[in-house]
């Protein structure tokens, strides 16, 4: 990080996103100062950050131009961040859709662009972030991608830009799938005479503990599922529900997931 305190990180749009990648660098020890916010509609959690700057006077040759906004802003937003092109400023953009060719036609053919899909846990430095780099990045600039990334979970470099579509309806997506999996199973709790309260601790605290014991274990999910599962037992009795071949939890996910895949890949078709 010693280059980003050294000459600045710019932030453009500093949404969930954005407040979830800073709130984990800045727990690891990165400057606050270092970081420049540009947001016409900043949170009351970016303004409370007293040492970021924000919506001040941009420093000239950052180390990192990150790009977090929504998808429909980025044409109207881009024109005016060309002069950070061609020269070593590293383009980091954790925008949907928006491909490396995008930028590279932005910013220059010789500017060094990565796209990344982080995701929101990198809040609490448990996030996966996934990337894919153009062929101007140095390698310099491919650690400074991955050591931010680092920073906030498990970063993992693609040699294939066109698989991002396919994270994003894995990774990039996947924790809402674990919070609706938790409120699934917090109105079952309910509907089975649980208090609220106890139903939402219990499935939480069951989700959270599973999902730190795949990540200890040796073992697989699929493993794992079948240590926890006696034949005959209750366990059994609920999986046959999940696992319905037409109806059950694998279907449901494939669709969900490449639901989210789909909107991806349209978002990258439109003209930015």
């Amino acid at each position: 990080m010693k280059q980003i305190n050294a000459r600045g990180l710019v932030m453009i749009g500093c949404g969930f996103m954005g407040k979830a990648l800073l709130e984990g660098w800045f727990a690891r020890g990165v400057q606050p100062g270092a970081f420049h916010v540009q947001d016409p509609t900043p949170s009351d959690w970016v303004l409370s950050q007293s040492e970021l700057h924000v919506n001040e006077v941009l420093p000239e040759n950052p180390a990192v131009l990150l790009i977090a906004i929504k998808p429909q802003m980025l044409g109207d937003v881009l024109p005016d961040l060309k002069r950070f092109g061609g020269g070593d400023t590293l383009v980091i953009s954790i925008v949907t859709g928006a491909a490396l060719e995008v930028y590279e036609t932005a910013f220059g053919p010789d500017t060094p662009v990565v796209r990344a899909m982080p995701n929101l846990p990198a809040a609490v430095g448990a996030g996966v972030s996934v990337y894919a780099c153009n062929a101007c990045i140095n390698a310099d600039q491919a650690d400074i991608a991955a050591e931010l990334f680092g920073a906030v979970g498990i970063a993992i470099r693609l040699d294939d830009e066109a698989q991002i579509h396919a994270v994003t309806g894995t990774s990039g997506s996947g924790p809402a799938y674990v919070f609706a999996m938790a409120e699934a199973m917090t109105k079952a709790g309910e509907a089975l005479g649980l208090p609220s309260a106890l139903a939402a601790t219990l499935a939480v605290h069951t989700i959270a503990g599973a999902g730190e014991m795949m990540r200890k274990s040796k073992a697989g999910p699929v493993e794992l599922r079948k240590a926890v599962t006696s034949k005959g037992g209750t366990t059994a009795e609920s999986l046959k529900v999940l696992m319905a071949s037409d109806t059950g939890l694998f279907e449901l996910m494939e669709r969900a997931a490449r639901a989210s895949h789909n909107r991806s890949s349209e978002l990258g078709q439109k003209q930015f």
